[in-house]
């Protein structure tokens, strides 16, 4: 007598089910894979669709009317006709501007009841500003000073006064040129349709402009810079300090473990958050320092500590505990054997973690900071609350300066009426895309760099 299931037949009962088993395993798995497959093709889905969106917004037909032709001021010059502004002389681009400045100086200046030499002055090379006021002005005070391509945007600017009357998307510029051409010429006659790629050379160097067709992002770039640069320059030293200490010289006690759930905590607190605390701390309460009024650089063009340093340091405090938790993470994954030799050897724990340990957790480490620094390079909220401006045409000249960023640029652009003001914030958004993925590269780089020297 055998028991029941373990003589041949049991045995080939139990071989059914394993084999039951293993079918039911293997379409489950398929299953799975074709899920994450599935999640896979949405996420580029989604990703192509959000670039695609952006490119259909950058290039594209534009209709442009001028107030003043080009062709008929460079004729005025006794230039022949067909020439365009950029061949002529910067004597008679000088020529032209000042004789528009003679024409209109009345009307402009009538409001302010007061009166000026007539000679041009601009704070920024394509923005005109106020005339001199002074007795004896400063050589940069006249336009004869500037270069010939920044006398030639003046020109442009002011004198031949461009305005976008009708834009159109690349995919319709491209497939239903026909139609667009037929209904520019019916609705706007006097306009010239011109393809344009609104990302160009003289959009990232040309300043803010209230016209679309001149507006650029220079000083937005420029914010953005010194942005995060006063942003690295805290917050990597003291997250890559505080990581080293709570690994390395940290006991593990109540007071340690609660210092590092709250690192945890701050990680995942909204951006909003950090903005303000900004306000209260560094442009409220530490406003001598972040205006810089305790170095006489201080006053009214400051904004009251509404500064750089105090958006840099803000956005300091927002990627700190990213930072720290990377840092930890790129610490905590040195094999203990190196820190036991160097010990092991008569070197002291700080020998051995700046010999040892720093070196083998660096790639880790500086991953992690810049891709925190990326994050801090597409925040906005936190840089509303501080006070950055969202129209500004000066360029800072330093960490105390008013300033503006790249994301608030973008919003300011795309909370705007006109079409063509979207086609911008396309263009920009292209820029701060190349500027994250330079980021990122960046870490890949340095990473492979000092993975490959610790080896």
């Amino acid at each position: 007598m055998t028991a029941p299931g373990t003589g041949v037949g049991g045995g080939s009962s139990d071989l059914l089910r394993t084999s039951a088993q293993m079918r039911r395993r293997q379409r489950r798995g398929l299953v799975a894979k074709f899920a994450l497959l599935g999640a896979l093709m949405v996420a580029v889905a989604v990703l192509v669709t959000l670039i695609v969106t952006i490119l259909n917004s950058s290039f594209g037909l534009v209709a442009v009317e001028n107030v003043r032709s080009p062709g008929d001021l460079a004729v005025s010059r006794g230039y022949p006709e067909g020439t365009a502004l950029g061949d002529l002389t910067k004597e008679d681009l000088v020529a032209l501007l000042e004789a528009e400045i003679s024409t209109n100086l009345g009307r402009r200046f009538e409001r302010e009841q007061r009166f000026f030499d007539n000679r041009l002055v601009f704070e920024d090379p394509y923005v005109l500003n106020d005339l001199c006021m002074t007795d004896n002005p400063p050589p940069a005070c006249y336009l004869r000073a500037r270069s010939h391509s920044q006398v030639e945007a003046l020109v442009v600017e002011r004198v031949v006064e461009p305005t976008i009357v009708g834009t159109w998307s690349f995919f319709s510029s491209v497939f239903n040129r026909d139609e667009v051409e037929a209904y520019a010429a019916e609705k706007y006659p006097n306009a010239e349709l011109e393809f344009r790629s609104w990302l160009s050379w003289d959009f990232v160097v040309n300043p803010q402009s209230p016209e679309p067709a001149i507006a650029g992002i220079r000083t937005a770039l420029l914010g953005s810079l010194w942005v995060v640069l006063i942003t690295l320059v805290f917050s990597f030293p003291i997250g890559v300090g505080a990581a080293i200490y709570l690994e390395e010289y940290a006991r593990e006690n109540r007071l340690n473990a609660i210092l590092q759930t709250n690192i945890n905590n701050l990680a995942g607190v909204p951006s909003i958050i950090y903005g303000m605390l900004g306000l209260a701390i560094f442009v409220r309460t530490l406003e001598a320092i972040t205006s810089g009024s305790f170095l006489g650089t201080g006053g009214e063009a400051t904004a009251n500590g509404r500064t750089i340093v105090s958006a840099g340091l803000t956005l300091g405090l927002l990627i700190l505990p990213i930072i720290i938790i990377n840092a930890q993470e790129a610490i905590r994954a040195v094999p203990g054997s190196l820190r036991q030799a160097g010990m092991a050897l008569g070197s002291t724990r700080w020998q051995t973690v700046r010999s040892h340990v720093l070196p083998n957790a660096l790639p880790g480490i500086l991953t992690g900071t810049i891709l925190a620094v990326a994050r801090a390079l597409g925040e906005t909220a936190p840089l509303v609350v501080v006070g950055a401006s969202t129209f500004i045409t000066t360029d800072p000249s330093g960490p105390f300066s008013k300033f503006t960023v790249l994301p608030i640029q973008i919003y300011q652009w795309t909370s705007r009426p006109q079409d063509e003001f979207r086609n911008i914030a396309a263009a920009a958004i292209l820029v701060l895309l190349v500027l994250l993925l330079t980021l990122n590269t960046a870490a890949v780089i340095l990473r492979n760099k000092y993975s490959r020297r610790t080896a």
